[in-house]
Formats: C-alpha cells, structure tokens, sequence
C-alpha cells in the first residue's frame, strides 16, 4: 500500500478476490444473448468480443511476464540488478484489477451509449485518429498528471504504492491504488471518444489501441532492454516519440526524472530527461547474459507445474505446488506444453539467484514426472541432462546440482558414467543425498530410539539408516526386500536394523511407496519425516508430517520471489543447498551414482552460511 494511504485506494471488490471476475459474467452472459438473439443488422459485435479481448489482455500481459522473468533470469540486456522479493510478488497480485475495471466500463458504455458503440469492425483513418490522439492530448495530459502524483501529499497516499517497485515486472505496470486508476483511464478514454464522436471509431480501432497501451505499459517495466540502436539511427526521432524499458526504469530508481507514459517528448520539452536516460540505454543494450557458479537441474511434475514455475503465473509460483481448480479451464494450453515437451529438446532456465558471490541458475528439463517414469523416455531424458551439463560447464558453472527425479538411481548413475566419459568436464556434480540424509537425520526428535522406515530404498536412505544404527537407534524395516537391501550396503547394520510387522512406532521415515493403508495403521501422534524426492499423502489429521528434506535460505540468498516445488517460501530443497555449499566451500568432489560425501562436513557448513532446517512442533 501507499505510504499514508487515501480515500479510494481500495478497489471495490478487493474483499473478494478472484471471484472479482463474476463482476464480468453479467456483462458477458447479456451481450452474448444479444448477440444471438438480435437481428443481424442490430446486433453488436464490439459488446460481443469484449469478453473474448479481455482474455487476450490477460493472455498478453502473461506472455510479458514470462518473457521478462525468463529474460531477466539468463541476464542478457537486464538494466536493475536488485532482487525481487515475496512482498513485491504479494502486492503485484492484483494486477489484473485493471482487466476487470476495464471490462465493466466496456459493458456499461455499450449499454448505456448502445448506438455509438455499436461500430463498424474496421476504419483505418479511425484507428490512426485514436493513436495519434494519444500521442498528443493524452500524453500531455498524462504528463503533468504524473508530475502531480509526485507531488508529497499525493505521492505519499496514492503513488508510492507503485514506486515500492524499484525492480519491475511487467504486471507492476498497472498496480494502481483504485483512484489512480480511474484517473489514468479517465485520460485514455479521451482518443476512443473522440473517435466515436467524430465518428471514426471501429472495434479494431479501440482494440488496438488498448492492445498498443498494453504493450507499451507492459514494455517499460519489463526490466530488460531489446529496441535495437539501428533504430534510433535509422529514425532519430524516434527517441523522442516512444520510450525504451531503460527510460522508464529510470523513473523507478531515479523517482522525479523521466515522467512521460510512453512518449519521452515532454520530458525533452520540459527539462525532465534523467542524464543518464542514453548512457543507461548504451549499456544495458550490450549487456551480454549472465554466467552462472552455480546451476541446479529440476524438471517439470505434473501437467499444470507449467504454470507454478517462476515463469509461469506469480500468483502460483510464489506459493507451494497445489492444484488448483481454475487450472482445469487452462487445459488448451496445459496440453500444447505437455505435447511441447515431447518436441522441444534443451533445459531452459527459469529463475536467477544470488548467495554473497555465487550467482545461481535453476535450469528445468522440459519433462515431466510420467515421462521420467516412462522406460522409453530414458534415453531422452538422460541426453538433455548430459546436454545441461555440458552447457553448464561451457558457461563456467563450478557445480550443478540435480533436482527431483534427475537424481533418481537410474539418471544419476547414467550422470557418474556421463562424467567418466567426458574427463575434459570441469564441473562438479551434486545429487544431494548426503545432506538429504542429514537434514532428516536432524529433524529425528533427540529422545528417539526407535524409528520405523518404510518406502523405497534410496542412496539417501541408506546413508540416514546407516548413521541411525551407528548411534543405536533401532530402524524397523516392514518389507524383507527393503531389509536386504540396507544389509547389502552395509552388513553391520544388522545388530540394529530389525525386520518386523509391528506399526506402533511414533517416528516414521517414508519414502516413495508409502501406501495410505500404511500411513492408517501409525499410531495417533506419530511423525511421518519424508527422505524421498516428493512428499507422502498427507491422510493422517492425527499426526505430523514434516517437508521433504529441504532448508530454509538465509538472507544473503537474494531473488527468491517463487517456491521450489510444495516447499514453504524462502526453503530451498537439500540438493539445491548441497550444490550451493559445494561452491561456496570450493569443494572438487562430485556426489553421484554410488559416490557420497560426509554427512556431517556438509550439515556443518550449510549451518556455517546460515541455512536452517524446518523447525516442526509435535
């Protein structure tokens, strides 16, 4: 919020969230019948297609954040370093308030002034008219409005709400106190009615103008710059005509420089250019993308993950992996990116970080967890995971570390092999386990002397079940295969390691094939410590479960905006720690396939660099 804020700061319907959008089902359902039931000379295409242009606003302004974070992430052009924070994502949230606004105004307007808006679908001297009245009366207008908001009484209350954003995004552009909003709609309303005054309006016209608005609010807080130099060297004048991302980054960091909306003219006019607006723009234009010390490799889960990454919907991506109802309607595009993946071939990177002077990278395998489970997708999978390892070390990464189902047995061996193969490869591999094996081996409440484990047996698991016994706590096996194999890695294991059928244990290690039948038969309190990759079903109300084997990331962890996977905010999974304690340590050890590393060494150095595991009250 403002600083102080004032009266109609609010939007009207904040209290209701998302169901903000019923406000629209009125509107819709009325011009669609209309539409239907009119007779063809009456019928009024513009109330028609304003629902379906309201979409393609929300599917517009996504495409640019996507393409911003995705941008901003690799480095290349990005003109504010600074971090991005769960605040800003919060308060960003409402963005499309504005989609919402715009729609009921478009309904009421064709409802009440139903012959002006009922308009041809096209005139090309129309939708010059409206451009080029923006150009001129709006953006003056607009200029001296926003030279006002400056002012202390009104930019304490209404405009510092947008100028908590000091790094933008592209759905920054429109997070407005209410009024605000309808101020700046009360000016770009001026160019679409003249035009229908005048009677040169169109329902392309109007579109494309909003669409221009869009694109152009959308660009100049993008937070990377990409209009070429050839440009403004073809046309000169072209600077003074639209504006560039850096220019209006300038405004953000620099606050009373650089006023204009879209055209820079009147700062020109007006003696209100930042001096540094060229120099800026020179510099982030050549910025070359970022280098990375640190990447970690992860993949896509289920079907609509898609839309839970960084580059995905904020709303989503700054919360833990849940499904969500509304996502059942995205299906179109949940399945064009399942049938991507089956096409598209390379890791792409999807979020940027910083630890002191480590600068990491989260790299996501465009597969999903039923392709990596898929026999005949192996081969594919463990391509594309060679392939990122090799890009990685091309770009001088230190470590990569391996997320989710890329450490399972079957890759990670493939990885080991993979690094035996190629000895030119500098870059250490980590999978994590060890200090997935510490983080649970903590988590154990201190009194324990008896836990039960249960669930596939893993190299982590084996690792925890071995420094279990060594303390003299009894590990009870369910399943005669699990207990064999824990034999088989270790034969000492024996004298604490006990195979029976008894459930009535309080502390229960699970990992993958934990059944709910299973979880029934624990006793009421009982607390269920994930060591696999995903966590169990969470059936029991009665007991406690803790996360999967993670960390929560210190303050010198900057840039997290976005939860990995059903972790809490600001907790990064173990392999993604171990990856970041390798590099910070200068460790030249990979940690793979049948290779592990010192539990206790790797739990001390990450308490060393701040992190911490999740504290869970019983």
């Amino acid at each position: 919020m403002a600083t102080k804020p004032g009266i109609l700061s609010d939007w009207p319907w904040q209290s209701i969230g998302n169901f903000k959008y019923a406000l629209l089902v009125p509107g819709a359902v009325y011009s669609t019948y209309s539409f239907i039931t009119a007779a063809k000379n009456e019928r009024n295409l513009f109330m028609f297609l304003v629902f379906p242009f309201l979409l393609f606003r929300l599917a517009h302004y996504q495409l640019w954040i996507s393409v911003s974070r995705y941008r901003t992430a690799k480095g290349n052009n990005r003109i504010v370093d600074k971090s991005l924070d769960f605040e800003q994502v919060d308060r960003e949230r409402s963005w499309d308030d504005q989609i919402v606004l715009n729609g009921i105004l478009f309904y009421a307007a064709g409802v009440v002034l139903s012959d002006q808006f009922n308009m041809p679908f096209f005139k090309a001297d129309g939708t010059i008219i409206t451009l080029l009245l923006h150009w001129g009366p709006a953006e003056f207008l607009y200029y001296w409005l926003h030279r006002a908001l400056h002012h202390h009484y009104l930019y304490a209350r209404y405009h510092s709400h947008h100028h908590s954003s000091i790094v933008t995004e592209p759905n920054t552009s429109f997070v407005h106190p209410f009024v605000e909003v309808i101020s700046y709609y009360v000016l770009l309303l001026i160019p679409i009615l003249t035009s229908i005054h005048i009677g040169k309006a169109s329902i392309v016209g109007v579109f494309t103008y909003v669409t221009v608005v869009d694109f152009l609010n959308n660009m100049g807080h993008c937070n990377f710059e990409f209009i070429p130099e050839w440009a403004f060297t073809i046309f000169p004048p072209l600077k003074y005509i639209v504006y560039t991302p850096s220019f209006h980054s300038l405004h953000h960091t620099q606050f009373r420089t650089n006023y204009s909306l879209f055209c820079p003219f009147y700062d020109y006019v007006y003696g209100t250019v930042d001096k540094s607006t060229d120099t800026l723009y020179e510099t982030t234009i050549k910025r070359e993308a970022e280098s990375p010390d640190v990447v970690h490799l992860t993949h896509l889960t289920t079907p609509d993950s898609i839309y839970h990454l960084p580059l995905g919907f904020p709303s989503l991506s700054s919360k833990p992996q849940a499904s969500q109802w509304y996502l059942l309607f995205m299906w179109p595009v949940t399945l064009w990116s399942v049938l991507l993946t089956w096409i598209y071939g390379h890791a792409f990177i999807s979020e940027r970080n910083a630890f002191k002077k480590l600068k990491l990278q989260a790299w996501v395998v465009p597969k999903y967890n039923m392709q990596y489970f898929s026999k005949w997708q192996r081969e594919t999978i463990n391509k594309l995971i060679g392939e990122a390892i090799q890009d990685a070390d091309r770009k001088g990464a230190k470590v990569l570390s391996l997320g989710l189902l890329n450490q399972h047995e079957e890759f990670s061996r493939n990885i080991e092999l993979y690094i035996k193969r190629h000895p030119q490869i500098k870059i250490k591999v980590v999978d994590g386990s060890s200090l997935a094996a510490a983080i649970v081996l903590n988590s154990i409440p201190k009194e324990t002397t008896q836990v039960l484990l249960r669930g596939r047996i893993s190299k982590d698991a084996c690792l925890l079940v071995q420094a279990l016994c060594r303390k003299g706590i009894q590990v009870v096996t369910l399943q005669e295969d699990e207990y064999k194999k824990l034999l088989k890695y270790d034969n000492k294991l024996e004298s604490n390691l006990v195979l029976s059928a008894r459930y009535d244990v309080k502390v229960w290690l699970v990992g993958d094939g934990l059944t709910d039948k299973e979880q029934s038969k624990a006793p009421k309190g009982t607390l269920f410590i994930p060591f696999s990759i995903f966590p169990p079903n969470q059936i029991r109300k009665d007991c406690y479960y803790h996360t999967t084997p993670a960390m929560e990331a210190p303050k010198s962890v900057e840039n997290m905006h976005s939860c990995e996977d059903w972790l809490p905010r600001r907790f990064m999974s173990a392999s993604r720690v171990a990856g970041i304690i390798h590099a910070s340590q200068g460790w030249e050890v990979n940690e793979c396939g049948g290779t592990t590393f010192s539990m206790d060494k790797v739990w001390e150095a990450s308490l060393e660099h701040g992190f911490r595991p999740l504290s869970i009250s019983t």
